[in-house]
């Protein structure tokens, strides 16, 4: 038997305990060891019935060594989420209560290092959790979620760093060829300058007839004074 297959354990049962700790967080337990340790038990029978009975849809085993690996990043992931979850419903609340409803809207563009579908599907959900923000759209040419936030005129870093906190620990969770120590690309800027300047030749190119209407009308009521004046002086 070689090392890797000592390494690997039946699927199910992984499944099934996945699906335990699942039910105990829908279930909502209250926080006593008596309860949550009933809770997560109904749900390991539950989903231990459910992992064998459809353990023909996926593969039979799985490698213990990635999963192993990534579960202090996956730890890690749940308890940033949280702490982001939480304080995102503060800072909701405060801005909604706020006499001067302290709230301006607006789209981000955020790239990503990350390439598989589960790690963009797992932080585009975690951004919609969040209250405060909702992933609107996923670009595939660039890889790129727009996310709308609540504050995004207002302080777009706030917006970026806790993506960018679960983009790295993402990275080692679903064994991403990018590394976390890699730079984050770039945000997408719109060069506000050049957008005004051809607002402005919009404007005056469509001014120009206008300005040669009045011209033109100018000219004709100075060529009807001279026809009268000349017509008074025959007279």
């Amino acid at each position: 038997m070689t090392t890797e297959s000592k390494m690997k354990v039946k699927k199910w049962p992984v499944i099934g305990v996945v699906l335990a700790l699942v039910w105990l967080f829908v279930k909502g337990a209250t926080l006593s060891p008596q309860s949550i340790l009933g809770t997560f038990l109904v749900g390991l029978v539950v989903g231990l019935f459910v992992a064998y009975a459809t353990r023909n849809i996926y593969a039979e085993a799985v490698a213990l060594g990635p999963v192993v690996r990534s579960t202090p990043a996956a730890v890690r992931y749940l308890l940033h989420f949280l702490r982001e979850l939480l304080t995102a419903n503060v800072d909701v609340a405060y801005r909604v209560l706020s006499p001067s409803l302290p709230i301006d809207p607006d789209v981000v563009a955020i790239p990503l290092r990350v390439q598989t579908d589960a790690a963009i599907t797992t932080i585009a959900n975690s951004i919609t959790l969040t209250p405060g923000t909702l992933t609107m759209d996923y670009d595939e040419e660039t890889n790129t979620l727009f996310v709308h936030a609540i504050t995004g005129k207002q302080n777009i870093h706030s917006i970026i760093e806790p993506v960018r906190a679960w983009e790295n620990l993402a990275l080692v969770i679903f064994d991403e060829e990018a590394d976390p120590e890699d730079p984050a690309p770039e945000l997408p800027t719109i060069n506000v300058n050049e957008s005004g300047n051809e607002r402005k030749h919009e404007q005056s190119t469509e001014s120009e007839p206008e300005t040669e209407t009045k011209s033109k009308s100018k000219e004709q009521r100075e060529g009807r004074l001279s026809v009268d004046r000349g017509v008074e002086d025959g007279e």
